[in-house]
């Protein structure tokens, strides 16, 4: 099965150094980043943020080292860290991601 995971970044520096870690280390095929604005509560208040999202592609089972791997290099002290399953895409695609990661 493939999945998607989402994770949010505090700029585009840390994006794009978790998103080649990902990559490198085979644990995604491929990640996007992209900017987004944030409205979420922290610590009792509403914050509003603007961070990076990264949409990475991998299989599922490579979905708690990537959450390890994450939580490692993340500067946040919760970051989010979400899979989203794949329930039907291009096949060659789908090959493609299973032949690029570990």
């Amino acid at each position: 099965m493939h999945i998607s995971t989402y994770i949010t970044c505090s700029n585009k520096k840390e994006a794009e150094k978790i998103a080649e870690t990902l990559v490198t280390e085979k644990l995604a095929a491929c990640v996007n980043y992209f900017p987004v604005n944030s409205i979420y509560t922290w610590e009792g208040k509403v914050v509003k943020d603007s961070e990076y999202a990264l949409l990475c592609k991998t299989r599922k089972e490579n979905f708690n080292k990537i959450k390890k791997r994450v939580k490692e290099i993340h500067s946040y002290k919760v970051p989010a860290i979400l899979a989203l399953e794949i329930i039907d895409g291009n096949s060659d695609f789908l090959e493609w991601i299973d032949k690029s990661v570990e």
